[in-house]
């Protein structure tokens, strides 16, 4: 039997569970950029208003660190700029995919029993790697498209979609490969997502002083250095795309070789699985044991996320100091205070998100431990259902207010030591909204547990209407549908408390909603 028996039908099973998930997020990723075009040409409508840009934004170490070099003055080059990010989301979109298909069937015992039928070793990493290059080249035809239709340059619109493409491939291609190394879904996610983390922070560094620097050279020796040294509308380099169809190759010729070889179930790496004697000291022991490796791991992250952002605030003024637009926008999504202030709380509303992030993933860890078969035998025991649940909650509800006070606390010192206790009430005010998404985690997970990846759509939606809605203008109704509208806009701004008491009310009552759910519902065994 072919090693790719079988693949065609695992590619219709994917597309049938994804068919609402991923082509929403491949469009909306693709679509953002394009809606940049008119935002970035009222602001910048002259070529003088231009230059001043690549003035400020192309000479400031933290914007280039943040968002790589600017490499054309027109239009389409301050776009490609500052959606520097979509790329990293896309290619972040692209891992949980892979790893959805590959690993987690493996985990959850359905790869076994579609083994039964005429399936190939290499079917299911063959077929989650077509259909997230499939959506990675879609999305990369849109944004082409939508580059065109706006009137930018035929080659470097090209090389924009090519750029969005190449980084979804890439790392579909690096979670094919993390899935055969580990034993358990959330093990590939972590490698493949710290890869993409590596790859960011090494992109940073190489771009931190600008072109020239001494550590410049260190971009190519990261996957998101070669897409964006692809420079469209900036003399685009075409060659790197034989570079990347070169490494994207290999790993999957990788991931291929190691899923012929390795037993059904297992992985490549020895699985860790702790001392044989110990004190677990009950439920929320083993959910400490569980999860508190990965709340260091955020903590360390909102840590480096707060030097970014103590480091940039500086530069605030001089960037939007010349150009009125420029401080509406920053203003729109920060409030009206003082422009440094207005940074500091749209850099707030950021940290806010990534804690959000944080949040579902601790909120949702019971439901790995239920579809894992742990929690049976757990429950089985003397340990209640709440007791349970509410071991692993207390992650997502403590875990975000310790990672934003870090987070807080280190944009004051970096900044102005006098500042920090400002900046950590401020990162604290949106703890409200964090704990509001978490919620909806939570009751997905009690009343629909069947839907609970949904939250990470959840999440989606108000990621993108905060971060994106404000530059594209969106109507009110839109903006309000994120939690994060609603808190005040801190620094430079009095407390509101009735947002923060509302919002930690409906908080409260959908993860109430949740867990009596929890405890009415049947668990999954079996």
């Amino acid at each position: 039997m072919s090693a790719l028996a079988g693949t065609g039908g695992l590619v219709r099973l994917a597309l049938r569970r994804d068919r609402i998930a991923l082509p929403v997020w491949t469009l909306v990723l693709a679509l953002v950029p394009v809606g940049f075009v008119s935002t970035y040409q009222e602001l910048y409508p002259t070529q003088a208003d231009r230059l001043g840009y690549a003035r400020t934004s192309g000479t400031n170490p933290t914007f280039l660190a943040l968002y790589g070099p600017l490499n054309d003055t027109g239009i389409g080059g301050i776009v490609a700029q500052r959606a520097a990010m979509i790329p990293v989301v896309l290619a972040l979109v692209m891992i949980l995919t892979v790893v959805r298909h590959t690993r987690t069937e493996e985990e959850a015992g359905r790869r076994e029993l579609l083994g039964a039928t005429v399936l190939g070793r290499g079917a299911p990493p063959a077929a989650a790697l077509l259909v997230s290059a499939a959506a990675s080249l879609a999305g990369g035809a849109v944004l082409t498209a939508g580059m065109l239709a706006q009137g930018l340059p035929a080659a470097g619109s090209a090389a924009f979609g090519a750029q969005f493409a190449a980084a979804g491939l890439l790392f579909a291609a690096v979670a094919a490969l993390a899935a055969q190394l580990t034993e358990s879904a959330a093990a590939a996610r972590g490698i493949a997502i710290a890869v993409l983390g590596a790859s960011y922070g090494l992109r940073l560094g190489a771009d931190v002083g600008g072109a020239g620097n001494g550590l410049e050279r260190l971009g190519w020796l990261t996957p998101l250095g070669w897409v964006q040294r692809i420079r469209p509308y900036g003399g685009e380099r075409w060659w790197l795309l034989a570079v990347i169809a070169v490494a994207y190759a290999a790993l999957v010729a990788a991931a291929a070789r190691v899923a012929a070889r390795r037993d059904l179930g297992a992985g490549v790496l020895p699985p860790r699985l702790g001392p044989a004697t110990g004190a677990l000291r009950g439920a929320f022991g083993l959910a400490w044991r569980l999860q508190s490796r990965t709340l260091y791991a955020w903590t360390a992250g909102f840590a480096a996320l707060g030097l970014i952002y103590g480091g940039a605030a500086g530069g605030v003024n001089d960037l939007v100091k010349d150009n009125p637009d420029l401080q509406k926008i920053v203003t729109r999504i920060g409030g009206s205070a003082g422009i440094e202030d207005a940074f500091f709380a749209s850099s707030m509303t950021t940290l806010g998100l990534i804690a959000a992030a944080y949040a579902v993933s601790a909120a949702l860890r019971p439901r790995t431990e239920e579809t894992a078969q742990r929690a049976e035998p757990l429950l089985a025991t003397g340990t209640g259902r709440l007791r349970w649940a509410a071991s692993h909650l207390a992650f997502a509800v403590l875990g975000p207010a310790v990672a934003l006070t870090v987070a807080g606390a280190v944009t004051g010192l970096v900044h102005d030591p006098g500042s920090a206790g400002r900046l950590t009430g401020a990162a604290l005010a949106q703890l409200p909204a964090v704990w509001l998404v978490a919620a909806v985690a939570v009751a997905l997970f009690g009343l629909l547990p069947r839907l609970t990846p949904a939250a990470w759509g959840v999440l989606g939606v108000v990621a993108l209407v905060s971060l994106f809605g404000p530059a594209l203008d969106l109507a009110r109704p839109v903006l309000d549908v994120s939690p994060f509208t609603h808190v005040p806009k801190l620094p430079g701004h009095a407390v509101a408390w009735t947002p923060l008491v509302v919002l930690t009310v409906l908080a409260a009552l959908v993860g109430a909603a949740g867990l009596l759910g929890l405890r009415r519902r049947d668990m999954q065994t079996g």
